[in-house]
């Protein structure tokens, strides 16, 4: 997937911005921290918010290399109705607080812990670890292991802490398979998210904060929009 230098900036260090106005090419420039931005309406365009049992929407982005040093998956937070700041956990379901937590690593690679029975776990079975650990309703999004793809993926629920939730999967980590990806569910931390304004509120944080003449000397960054 090809990486388009774009300027960005940081708001508090909670909210992250990405500038699309006024973005410049970089020309050859070596390789840059991404930000893979999430701004649309989650379900836009499908029928599963009102089709009834719970819907896994696929169509996500595949994301081919991951620098968890300095990549960032970034949600729009008025397309997924985020009421709170991002709070990132990596654990195991059984040591996941019933609230508190709405981006959480998954660590668990079974969804029965039984090994006798084989290996699995796939988006709902995902979601229902969570959720029956979260008590606190709310948006939120999650990275499991998928064991029949054999990769990481990223996952957007309206409520973590029901199991009825419908799903949306954002990305999955095609870089990040077998056991190297397994290994490296570890790696991901509260720096690889972030929640950030809408366009229009960009723009007023550009002209109110005075950041248009500063914006030069901040770091370049690859942005990848999911359709």
């Amino acid at each position: 997937m090809p990486r388009h230098p774009l300027l960005t900036f940081g708001v508090s260090g909670v909210l992250a911005g990405v500038l699309a106005a006024g973005a410049f090419a970089v020309g050859s420039a070596p390789a840059q921290a991404a930000t893979f931005l999430f701004d649309r309406p989650p379900f836009e365009g499908s029928d599963a918010p009102a089709t009834p049992g719970r819907q896994v929407v696929g169509g996500e982005i595949s994301i081919p290399v991951f620098d968890f040093a300095q990549d960032v998956l970034a949600l729009g937070i008025a397309a997924h109705g985020l009421d709170r700041p991002l709070a990132f956990l990596s654990a195991e379901a059984a040591d996941i607080p019933p609230s508190g937590r709405n981006v959480i690593v998954l660590r668990t690679l079974d969804f029965d812990g039984d090994p006798t029975n084989g290996i699995s776990l796939n988006a709902g079975q995902a979601a229902n670890l969570i959720a029956a650990a979260i008590t606190d309703p709310g948006p939120g999004i999650f990275i499991y292991f998928n064991s029949g793809l054999n990769l990481p993926r990223l996952v957007f629920s309206p409520d973590l802490s029901t199991s009825a939730s419908d799903l949306k999967i954002l990305a999955r980590f095609t870089g990040l398979t077998g056991d190297a990806g397994r290994a490296a569910m570890g790696d991901f931390g509260a720096g690889n998210f972030a929640a950030v304004p809408e366009p229009a509120t960009w723009a007023m944080l550009v002209g109110g904060f005075g950041l248009v003449g500063g914006l030069a000397r901040r770091r370049t960054s690859a942005v990848v929009r999911a359709a």
